[in-house]
């Protein structure tokens, strides 16, 4: 995706959903139901430490930033989070996708 000054929450979403699904697709025993905004990354697609690390490598491709603060997202504080919500991902995004890059090429902390 080209970089865009703003990227409103549908498309962030659109964008998600799509990464979620090229990634699920081929997984055997992959999740029966259709992937929205109250699915848990964990819980629902049963995504692992190596997925959630795929994930996040897809999404900084797509995007084109790898700057921005996953370890905010996924160890907030002094503990990490037990699981998200694809909406909880998609809030994250919306507002660090609006901010200006901070010009480092790599912050990935978790």
């Amino acid at each position: 995706m080209v970089r865009s000054n703003h990227f409103s929450r549908e498309a962030i979403l659109r964008d998600l959903l799509k990464i979620l699904g090229e990634m699920t697709s081929d997984w055997e025993g992959g999740f029966a139901g259709a992937i929205g905004p109250e699915t848990r990354l964990a819980a629902d697609l049963a995504l692992e430490s190596i997925h959630v690390v795929q994930l996040v490598v897809a999404i900084e491709r797509h995007f084109q930033r790898q700057d921005l603060p996953f370890q905010q997202l996924f160890v907030p504080g002094d503990r990490s989070v037990d699981d998200l919500r694809v909406s909880d991902l998609v809030d994250f995004l919306y507002t660090h996708l609006n901010t200006p890059s901070s010009g480092r090429t790599d912050t990935r902390s978790i």
